[in-house]
């Protein structure tokens, strides 16, 4: 016996697209609201159309009773079918299309009726309101059944309440005209529902090309994989609107840009300030992977449009990348300088050969005492003048790789800096980068000369670098220092026009600045004052203490 596949069991429920959804729900509140609005409408109606024929019954019952030949004929005759009291209220009941026209006398005893047979006998409700002399509107059971009646005294010409006058309307016509009026209020509330229908149809398809016709659960799976990838991913993320405010920063973005929540309804301007960071996020500066500092963090920006006229902006931290390529360029630089001095050093001892196979020994031994006493005098004036061993390295360096490319780089001669440093890494980006600015200046150049000046003013230090090249045009002084401008071609690990904005802001988070000029002579002179970069000097005992401590031997050294 095959087993049989299980029923599908039918389930009930709300669709699960936003369009069928939100279709559904206002569909249901248009009927709801039109289903109300009817019934509001006629139970007013109702009534109305109740209190219409009571008045209606009552006029008819007070023009009755003004006629003064009734009230003569009430006194003068007796309660016949065929009298004449009889007569006029037929007459009276005809004219106005009223169901019945009863005339009482004082004791209740009908003088007119519809049906002539009851002429005579007592009417079947209290007439004692109205012969009290009080007019009355009411619906009540009667002989003929239910009808809107109105009751009113019956006077004589002396005003003596003589009888009354009770006219009934049928309230089946009342009945009638209700429900004669409910089709034209249902073809309205048709109406208003169809109008409200196709609304809702309209409204729904927009929400469906809004949402792309997505389930609820779907939307809120979205937002909550949105705010796990915004906040869990490595890459800064900045949502703009249409207005060009911040709507959304996560947690990386906050990170590199050193920013919070506060920033979010304000424009990039208004939260990070004016700059070039400002200038990328709000799309004033366009292309792909721009470069721009923040801080002391350099940022790779790309901003990409969206449909309803925002944007999106991701920012990554090219800090370290950056650093790495620069200690590239270092390496490569010392590469070269090693290539020179390997050069270099193969022609003095191809030198040196021919001077020994000559037996010119004498020329020979001159020859490497020269050779030495001019590298060692070029050292020992750095290491004299600059007492930090990283700048001094670096400035020894550099004076190889400039003698390579054909340019001579010295220190000048009012250059004293102690060995007091702060932040020595620092001042060594700083020097590196402006030195390296001046050797790509002067390259290429007759006499090309690269000055270093380096000195302490208590506890500042001032940094001076001067070239004999074109220099810098006054009206490019300033855009130099700008994130991503540069003249040069970027070489491919990295990117150009870092290094100078790098080392203004390293300059003003020491609290100085730095600043183009034009050198003596010619060319460019920049100059980075640093206040606070040095430490205060030791105590004088400990100097003391130092300077008596003795010598090492020669052999020592």
């Amino acid at each position: 016996m095959s087993p049989t596949a299980p029923a599908r069991r039918l389930r009930l429920g709300l669709p699960r697209r936003v369009f069928s959804q939100i279709l559904l729900m206002q569909v249901a509140i248009a009927a709801g609201v039109a289903v109300l609005a009817t019934g509001l409408f006629l139970a007013p109606l109702g009534e109305q159309l109740d209190d219409q024929a009571m008045r209606r019954a009552l006029a008819i019952a007070q023009t009755t009773a003004q006629q003064p030949q009734i009230a003569e004929d009430l006194r003068a005759t007796e309660p016949t079918p065929g009298g004449p009291v009889q007569r006029e209220a037929e007459r009276i009941r005809r004219a106005t299309g009223a169901e019945y026209i009863v005339i009482l006398d004082r004791r209740g005893v009908r003088w007119s009726h519809t049906a002539p047979e009851r002429i005579g006998g007592l009417v079947s409700t209290d007439p004692g309101e109205a012969l009290a002399g009080r007019e009355v509107m009411e619906i009540d059971e009667g002989t003929l059944g239910r009808s809107a009646r109105g009751k009113v005294p019956l006077r004589d010409a002396d005003g003596e309440v003589i009888g009354a006058v009770s006219v009934g309307i049928a309230y089946d016509s009342v009945r009638a005209r209700l429900i004669h009026a409910i089709p034209g209020l249902l073809a309205y509330a048709g109406g208003a529902l169809a109008v409200g229908a196709l609304a809702a149809w309209l409204i729904s398809r927009r929400v469906q090309r809004q949402t792309r016709d997505l389930a609820f659960s779907d939307i809120a799976a979205l937002l909550a994989e949105r705010e796990a990838m915004l906040h869990g991913i490595r890459e800064g993320v900045v949502a703009l609107d249409r207005d060009g405010r911040v709507r959304l920063l996560n947690d990386e973005a906050q990170r590199l840009l050193g920013i919070g929540e506060e920033a979010v309804g304000r424009s990039p301007d208004e939260a990070l300030g004016a700059g070039r960071t400002a200038d990328v996020l709000a799309g004033r500066v366009t292309g792909t992977d721009l470069l721009t500092v923040r801080g002391h963090r350099v940022l790779v920006a790309n901003r990409m449009p969206t449909d309803d006229g925002g944007a999106v902006a991701t920012l990554r931290d090219r800090t370290e990348l950056d650093q790495l390529g620069r200690e590239l360029d270092s390496t490569r630089g010392l590469i070269d300088a090693l290539r020179a001095q390997d050069h270099e050093h193969a022609n003095r001892m191809h030198t040196l050969l021919g001077l020994l196979e000559l037996e010119m020994y004498e020329d020979a031994v001159e020859f490497v005492g020269e050779v030495v006493g001019d590298h060692r005098a070029t050292s020992e004036q750095v290491t004299e003048r600059i007492r930090d061993p990283l700048l001094a390295a670096l400035l020894v360096g550099k004076a190889t790789v400039a003698a390579e490319r054909g340019a001579v780089l010295r220190l000048s001669d009012r250059s004293r800096l102690p060995d007091r440093l702060v932040d020595p890494r620092g001042l060594v980006t700083v020097v590196g980068n402006l030195v390296d600015n001046a050797l790509d200046a002067v390259a290429g150049t007759p006499d090309a000369r690269v000055e270093v000046e380096l000195r302490a003013e208590g506890r500042t230090a001032v940094l001076v670098v001067r070239d004999t090249g074109p220099g810098v045009p006054p009206e490019q002084r300033e855009l130099i220092f700008t994130e991503g401008w540069s003249t040069k071609e970027p070489p491919g690990h990295r990117g150009r026009g870092i290094g100078l904005p790098l080392v203004r802001r390293l300059a003003h988070r020491h609290g100085g600045d730095a600043r183009v000029g034009e050198a003596p002579g010619g060319g460019a002179e920049f100059t980075v004052v640093l206040p606070e970069a040095l430490t205060e000097p030791g105590p004088p005992a400990a100097l003391a203490g130092a300077s008596s401590r003795p010598a090492e031997p020669e052999e020592a050294r």
